[in-house]
């Protein structure tokens, strides 16, 4: 029986969603507590330029091998993806030495005066990300075998470790902020790994005394009687194919008579790899700007930084999920190599449908950011920081990330389905393109950070992300060509829709314009009955999709009461 992916995409979607929207409440009043506590130029260095250092290390060591050994898990031979994993580990100490020297001896270090532990910050985040990368092997096994509880449950562990450590440093001593950051930063990443190995710990010891018990119930020629029983001591279709049998087999190991790694797997990683460094620098362009030239303060850097995590909030707790989820579900359904024609037709058909509401409903949610932030960025900055963020450039700053929001939000889907359908010789032919678009994108920023501030990394980013956005549309189209399916027609919403926001957008402006200062609870209340009025227009106008979300995610909710 084939496995059913869609369902299983949705459901990883959907928990990692709510997941994403309860714990983004979470750091985002812990964020609003902390800028109360911490100057802004302590955000800059945490935020900014040492949460850079992080993904900048942990980017480069594991999202090549992520995206190529996801790539058709039912055909891996276990044993060599687990060898090709574990290179992570040694890549990572290359690079955590090579960057936290560069951090620490060639960029500008913060004044004393902002931090005395700026160096300690530099290594603990060395050391948290080769942490991380031990349990990476056990990472990549739990998405292929759809752990998606399991996911929830240690992504929520970790951010919580993470938290409970940081907090009560920054109550009782603001002035050890990144100290506080850095011991976070190290205790969560050693309760992440840890927590990996102890839970498959446990699930192989109980899977090999169901194999056992139904083997022994096999040779006896019985049946177990009882219901319950049976349900709890059978085996599913995911544990019968699941090929470990100890925590040993998470380890490196030789191999008789065949290659110790995947040598098509190596190639698609190193595709990857060299097409990771391009989209690195697109994705965090700005940051490296920031840091490797010093057109801000670090100060400035804060505010910036505060106005980027509000504006991304959607990018995060929403869009990324979609992302990572729809990655996996084109990945196993689309084979790279073959034309859409020469495919499973249903499969191709089902595929095309899926990107299509997916495009579709990402569009819709990034309109709405658009409308609604060009009236209330000055009302939530205002709650969120207080005086101190509403005073400078942060509400202009908001209201242009709302538009980058939008189009992070489409240029997420288009390229998310092109890397999981590109062959290797597609995406190399990308990769080339991305160099050029990355040194574009620098200059660009450079000139526009000089010439705007703050306010020209984000128009840079709009540039950034409408070039991707062409470049996947381009893909897609030929992708599509000469078929049936028209995927791309979902960029366009619904006329009733658009109609709608043209309403809104001119309702919420008066009410600013009129209400903002004085009365901010009835701005407030104009803008919450227009959002249920957009909302109530899209679910009649979306009534189709609607009906098969709800469809879908009742059978999700009945399958785990049974499970």
């Amino acid at each position: 029986m084939a496995r059913n992916y869609l369902k299983s995409s949705l459901q990883n979607a959907s928990f990692s969603i709510i997941f994403q929207i309860v714990f983004r409440f979470v750091t985002f009043g812990l964020n609003a507590f902390v800028l109360r506590y911490v100057s802004q130029s302590v955000v800059g260095v945490m935020n900014v330029r040492l949460l850079l250092l992080e993904s900048t290390i942990l980017f480069l060591s594991r999202e090549a091998f992520r995206r190529a050994c996801l790539s058709k898990t039912t055909d891996h031979n276990w044993a060599q993806v687990i060898n090709l994993l574990w290179l992570t580990v040694p890549l990572c100490q290359i690079f955590s030495f090579v960057f936290g020297y560069i951090w620490l001896h060639i960029l500008t270090p913060p004044s004393t005066l902002i931090t005395e532990h700026y160096e300690l910050g530099v290594w603990s985040i060395c050391f948290s990300c080769v942490i991380e990368m031990c349990c990476e092997p056990v990472y990549l096994v739990s998405q292929a075998f759809l752990f998606v509880r399991f996911k929830v449950v240690i992504d929520t562990i970790h951010i919580l470790v993470r938290t409970a450590t940081f907090t009560p440093i920054i109550v009782y001593s603001p002035r050890l902020a990144v100290l506080a950051f850095s011991i976070a930063q190290v205790l969560a990443a050693v309760v992440y790994t840890v927590g990996h190995y102890v839970y498959f710990h446990y699930y192989i010891k109980n899977l090999m005394k169901k194999r056992a018990l139904k083997e022994k119930n096999n040779e006896n020629g019985r049946i177990p009687v009882n219901y319950r029983f049976v349900r709890r001591d059978s085996i599913t279709e995911l544990e019968d194919e699941f090929p470990f049998e100890s925590l040993m087999d998470f380890l490196p190991a030789k191999m008789d008579n065949q290659p110790i790694i995947d040598h098509d797997l190596a190639r698609l990683t190193w595709s990857f790899f060299k097409q990771g460094i391009l989209k690195q620098v697109l994705t965090e362009g700005e940051r490296y700007i920031m840091t490797l030239f010093s057109v801000l303060s670090f100060s400035e850097q804060g505010v910036y930084d505060v106005v980027n995590n509000l504006g991304s909030m959607a990018a995060r707790f929403l869009f990324r999920p979609v992302e990572e989820s729809a990655y996996f579900y084109f990945s196993q359904m689309i084979a790279r190599d073959m034309p859409i024609k020469e495919q499973n037709q249903r499969h191709m058909a089902e595929s095309a449908k899926v990107l299509y509401e997916v495009i579709r409903c990402i569009t819709c949610i990034g309109l709405v950011i658009v409308v609604f932030g060009q009236s209330y960025s000055h009302l939530l900055l205002f709650l969120y920081g207080g005086e101190s963020l509403v005073l400078g450039p942060g509400p202009t700053l908001l209201r242009a990330h709302c538009l980058a929001v939008l189009l992070i939000a489409i240029n997420g889907i288009t390229e998310c389905y092109a890397f999981a359908t590109m062959n290797t010789a597609q995406l190399d032919r990308y990769n080339r393109i991305m160099a050029m678009l990355s040194v574009l994108f620098l200059v660009v920023a450079w000139l526009l950070t000089r010439l705007f501030g703050g306010l020209g990394f984000i128009l840079a980013n709009c540039y950034n992300m409408a070039a991707r956005i062409a470049l996947g549309v381009v893909f897609i189209k030929y992708r599509y060509k000469d078929t049936e399916y028209k995927p791309l027609n979902g960029i366009i919403p619904g006329p009733l829709f658009l109609m709608m926001l043209a309403c809104v957008i001119v309702v919420t402006q008066i009410s600013q314009a009129l209400l903002s200062e004085e009365f901010k609870i009835i701005h407030l209340g104009v803008g919450i009955i227009c959002f249920l009025s957009v909302l109530i227009t899209w679910v009649h106008e979306e009534r189709e999709l609607v009906n098969l979300a709800v469809q879908k995610w009742t059978q999700s909710t009945q399958t785990l009461k049974q499970e």
